[in-house]
Parts: structure tokens; sequence; C-alpha cells
């Protein structure tokens, strides 16, 4: 099976269902911004300090894909059946934020992103995580989306902002605070 079919070269492509849409269709960014996500995580799960987080990047990793999938497919149309995600997976990332914020100092100001590049990926993941929820909550003002891809979404954007925190800690760097002119 050749990668290319040439059908998407008019500007459009299918979804699991038969439908085709403009590749500029909010449903086509949903899914493609959670496919760029999952490359950021992946870039994050390379980064060096990162190591005991490997697993669950991993895991987070499968459940963007899962994800995907759904958004992937007609809501309507489509007879696949399609894995999802519950609400263990979304409490897992409530566990693992409680864990980590137990040793972190108190939030007392907004932190710039950076000081090592493992860390400023955390914030990137953080970010286009962000994006890609505001993209599925635009969809669902139009076509039928499950609630939990927006909870876990939500949960997930959270867990990267307390990951990029413990990573500071763990990699000794120093949270510079974001100070307002005035």
């Amino acid at each position: 099976m050749k990668i290319y079919t040439k059908k998407g070269d008019t500007g459009n492509t299918g979804i699991l269902g038969g439908t085709r849409l403009p590749k500029h269709h909010i449903r086509i960014e949903s899914y493609g911004t959670l496919d760029e996500l999952n490359s950021h995580v992946g870039l994050l799960r390379d980064q060096s300090g990162v190591e005991p987080y490997k697993a669950e990047l991993i895991k987070i990793q499968e459940e963007l894909f899962t994800l995907g999938s759904q958004l992937a497919s007609d809501p309507i149309k489509n007879k696949m059946e399609l894995p999802m995600i519950d609400g263990d997976d979304i409490e897992y990332l409530e566990k693992r934020m409680d864990a980590m914020e137990e040793n972190l100092p108190e939030m007392r100001f907004f932190v710039l992103p950076g000081g090592h590049v493992s860390v400023s990926q955390a914030h990137i993941c953080r970010c286009v995580c962000r994006r890609a929820e505001r993209l599925c909550v635009a969809l669902k003002e139009n076509e039928p989306v499950n609630d939990l891809i927006l909870q876990y979404l939500n949960r997930l954007s959270d867990y990267f902002f307390v990951l990029s925190r413990q990573l500071t800690v763990d990699l000794n760097i120093e949270e510079i605070p974001w100070k307002p002119r005035g």
C-alpha cells in the first residue's frame, strides 16, 4: 500500500465513515492539532531529565491517538467501533499532578517558560494542548464531540504545566517569575 493516494490533491480529505471534508475544516484542524501535540510529546520524551516520566508520556501519546481516532471519524456515518478513553484516564492525570505538586514550591507568580530544553518543551506541549482543546470546543458547537475529550485535554494541559514545574525542580533550574511593569 502506498502512503500517497492523490485523493487529497484537491484540498479535501476523507475521514472514517466515508465523509470528505476540506482540509481546513475544524474537525481536521482538531485531530491535526492532536497529532502535532503527540509529536511534541514525543520530542519531550526524548529530552534529558525526562526519564522518570517516559512511561506516562507514552501512555499519553497512546491516549492522544485514541482521541484522534474519535475526531477523525464522522460522528453520524462511521460504523467502526473505535477505542475511547474513560474517566480513569482523566483521574490518572489528576493523581499524577497531585503527586508532583506535593514536592513543588507554592505558586506565587506566573513563570516564564524556559531554563532547560525539557522545561521549554513541556510548556510547548501545554500550549499546543490548549489550542487542541479550543479547536475541539469550537467543533462541539456544531457537531457531536464526546465530553471526555474536552475534559481530558483540559486536564492534560494542566498536567504539562505541573510537569514543567516538576522538571525545573528535578533539573535544579531556577523558575523566573514574570514581573508585570508598573
